[in-house]
């Protein structure tokens, strides 16, 4: 029995959860009654570290004291720290790395047997085409289409851990596609580290949507991590020509200072950024933009401050998330001067966050008495919830439905009656799909 561990990765952990049931071990979300506990470990932000090792040291808890018999750590943080981590981690039976989900099985069954730790790590690699195990409910899934980072952002890791960017073979992305909605899925989230730089021979992100807008039983194709320098009007014209291409496009733009952007090694300016969110707007109507923004990068003055948050309360993203920077070991962020104090970043980030809630509630007050498209995800404390195609799943708000029988992966006709901060609430008028969800559109 095994049992897989702060997944952060989904679909890396997907993949390691089906190579393993096709391998003969039974899964369990139970870590108390696992043989073999796998931790898919990230290492993308110390935040995010932190909580991995805190997961290490609870599954080597439950080595020494219940049934589990032995530890595999894997994912980013492996990845990064293997060094490190096998002298700090003795309890460890195997570390490897992220190219090594194709061998997990293989691996938790050397684990088992005892003897020396393993230790793999590779270099990064493009993994795909493995079996996979949901860990979202089956109608809405994650695609991934690229792996690694050439972008070269001052304050980014991600090419340490998972190497240059490297772009799926289409038809590989398709095939899956293709298995996805066979198995239940009506919304494919697309991932990559940067989705815009797409490309496999001739197809590029346009055509590779246009394609799978195409796959039977898909009815909802959703766009992640599109980076502001790349968005060419290609994509943007099959956004707007796409009814099954969702009206919403999350673009990270990070800071609005340009010295800040300068220094954080990002492409384009200021004026560029605000370039394409006017082009965004005009030629994909009521899209619903996403974005994410850093405080307390070095070097960000109070001046630098005051214009990212007044960038917030023009642009007036839909959704918006805020992180404070976090120096990363190999990054050359993490060698600049003037350093921000984390106290200062962290009250930076408050402030702009409550910009931000204002901005959501007003918005979402001016969604109320509207119809809307909305699939219906699950319950939450008694009550069914679903998302619009302007709501990304777990990262963004959602819609509280009443008077429904509808089922999570169905699609609903909702009238929004009511507006909070973040999430909407509203009356389904009739189920609009009880099958493969192929009309559903809007």
């Amino acid at each position: 029995m095994i049992s897989l561990g702060c997944p952060k990765n989904q679909v890396d952990a997907e993949q390691m959860l089906g190579v393993l049931s096709d391998s003969g071990f039974e899964v369990t979300s139970d870590q108390t009654e696992a043989d073999v506990i796998v931790v898919n470990t990230c290492g993308f932000i110390e935040s995010a570290k932190d909580e991995s090792i805190e997961a290490i040291l609870d599954a080597a808890k439950m080595k020494k004291g219940g049934k589990c018999r032995a530890l595999v750590v894997a994912g980013c943080l492996a990845q990064r720290y293997s060094d490190e981590l096998r002298k700090e981690l003795p309890e460890a039976d195997a570390i490897i790395g992220t190219a090594e989900i194709s061998r997990i099985g293989e691996i938790c069954d050397r684990a088992l047997g005892g003897g020396a730790p393993v230790m793999q790590v590779s270099a990064p690699k493009l993994v795909f085409g493995l079996p996979r195990v949901s860990t979202t409910p089956r109608h809405y899934r994650y695609l991934k289409i690229a792996e690694g980072c050439s972008n070269r952002c001052s304050y980014c890791a991600i090419p340490i851990i998972r190497g240059n960017f490297a772009s799926r073979p289409s038809a590989s992305i398709i095939e899956e596609a293709r298995s996805l909605a066979d198995d239940g899925a009506k919304e494919l989230v697309l991932l990559a580290q940067d989705s815009t730089g797409y490309r496999d021979g001739k197809t590029d992100l346009p055509v590779l949507l246009r394609r799978l807008t195409r796959v039977r039983g898909i009815a909802w194709v959703r766009l992640m991590y599109a980076y502001p320098g790349r968005i060419s009007d290609g994509l943007m014209a099959v956004m707007a020509e796409e009814a099954k291409v969702c009206k919403y496009l999350d673009i990270p733009v990070q800071h609005i200072d340009d010295a800040v952007l300068a220094a954080m090694n990002r492409r384009g300016a200021s004026r560029d950024i605000r370039r394409t969110i006017e082009k965004l707007r005009k030629r994909v109507p009521g899209i619903a933009l996403r974005t994410s923004l850093i405080t307390g990068f070095p070097g960000e003055t109070d001046a630098a401050f005051k214009r990212l948050l007044a960038f917030v309360r023009e642009a007036e993203f839909e959704h918006l998330g805020v992180f404070t920077y976090s120096p990363e070991e190999g990054t050359p962020a993490a060698l600049l001067l003037k350093q921000v104090p984390a106290e200062t970043a962290r009250e930076r980030l408050d402030l702009i966050m409550k910009a931000q809630a204002k901005i959501s509630l007003k918005k979402n007050r001016a969604l109320v008495g509207t119809t809307r498209t909305v699939l219906v995800d699950g319950m939450e404390d008694d009550v069914l919830f679903g998302r619009t195609q302007s709501q990304a799943p777990e990262i963004d708000g959602v819609v509280y439905l009443s008077e429904t029988e509808a089922l999570p992966g169905e699609f609903v006709e909702v009238t929004i009656t009511d507006a909070m901060e973040y999430d909407l609430a509203g009356t389904a008028s009739k189920i609009l799909t009880r099958g493969r969800g192929d009309k559903v559109t809007r």
